[in-house]
């Protein structure tokens, strides 16, 4: 017995041999392939089905941390991704995708069987309830499970900065705002040299997080901020790239916490964000002073990461600093934009420099249509 896996087709076979036996429709991760631990990507290669969960449990069990604790029917209203029904626990058999065990990647029946046949799922492969019953019965342990990584380019991704892009504020200015005026002239300070780049953004971040150590309350008074504070014109020019299939993401040298009300307004699934951490308290806990937009050259490292994932055919980036140019070379057209501060550096170099988010969306649709 063999599974094969295709991310292209979205698409698993079961055979025997030469004879394929089944084949059952799938969704794989909306956010591609890939190997990190909490990148809620597909693993790719080679895999051997390592256990199995789920012996006559009912159509529709739900399964947290592979136990039974409820059950699901179509019809349902479920916001979340549920596992159901059956659980093939996948393990890694290649050097890259080795941590696929503790990853929890698993084939298994979900409450979205409207979305079975489109990139859709957190990182495992789901099936619809029926289908994953079937092939559960049928696969015994130790069944070799091959996915095949994706070679076909699809779809279209615009990356966007958040900070004086999106919103007209900074975030860490509005945290350095609610401890006073001094402190927040030094934030300021530390701020902008990072953004022109005078200052490198690995020594910036770090004295900045010293100074302010910011609580869950004054995070959350920011968060709201953030909202009051959409730049004119973003609400019709994203829903107009989503409408032309442009999937959203943004890339953020600010806190994760403080953009995500802000980006579920907009209707935006994707943040590349600071993790920050608070205590039970809400009390300062520290800050993910190893994620990739903390230093200089993280924004192309997380646009190559999508890149790879997606094989996007078109991608664009729209940011404010000198950290968002940096990305230009990862992306087929980097714009400026200079609606909240225009900058200098930024505006000289990039391809294109916009004021007004109005301009996007043509911008973006020459780009696509040079690919």
């Amino acid at each position: 017995m063999q599974i094969h896996i295709s991310i292209d087709d979205q698409l698993l076979t079961l055979s025997d041999g030469d004879e394929v036996l089944r084949a059952y429709p799938i969704s794989s991760s909306e956010k591609g392939v890939g190997f990190k631990n909490g990148s809620y990507r597909t693993p790719t290669g080679q895999f051997r089905i390592c256990e199995k969960i789920g012996y006559e449990q009912a159509f529709g069990t739900i399964f947290e941390k592979r136990e039974p604790v409820g059950l699901w029917a179509a019809g349902d209203a479920v916001e979340g991704d549920l596992v159901t029904s059956r659980i093939l626990r996948l393990d890694g058999m290649d050097a890259q995708n080795k941590n696929t065990l503790e990853r929890c990647i698993y084939i298994h029946g979900t409450n979205h069987e409207e979305l079975i046949g489109i990139p859709a799922s957190h990182g495992c492969i789901r099936l619809s309830n029926i289908d994953v019953i079937e092939l559960f019965h049928l696969t015994p342990l130790d069944t070799e499970v091959y996915i095949e990584a994706p070679t076909r380019k699809r779809g279209k991704i615009a990356f966007f900065d958040c900070d004086s892009t999106l919103s007209s504020i900074e975030g860490i200015d509005e945290l350095a705002r609610e401890r006073g005026a001094e402190i927040f002239l030094q934030i300021v300070d530390l701020t902008n040299a990072g953004m022109n780049g005078t200052v490198p953004l690995h020594e910036v971040f770090p004295r900045r997080m010293d100074i302010l150590r910011p609580d869950k309350d004054t995070c959350d008074a920011v968060a709201q901020r953030y909202i009051d504070t959409i730049v004119p014109g973003v609400h019709e020019t994203l829903q107009t790239l989503r409408d032309e299939d442009w999937t959203i993401v943004i890339i953020s040298g600010g806190f994760a916490p403080l953009i995500e009300p802000l980006a579920k307004m907009l209707g935006i699934s994707f943040i590349e964000a600071v993790p920050l951490r608070h205590d039970e308290a809400g009390q300062y806990n520290g800050y993910g002073a190893d994620f990739p937009t903390t230093r200089n050259g993280g924004k192309p490292e997380i646009i190559r990461e999508w890149k790879q994932a997606m094989l996007p055919k078109t991608t664009i980036m729209v940011g404010d600093g000198i950290s968002d140019l940096e990305a230009a070379s990862e992306v087929d057209l980097f714009i400026g934009f200079g609606g909240v501060v225009a900058r200098d550096a930024v505006k000289q170099r990039a391809e294109q420099f916009v004021e007004s988010f109005s301009e996007i969306v043509s911008l973006a649709k020459k780009a696509a249509k040079k690919k």
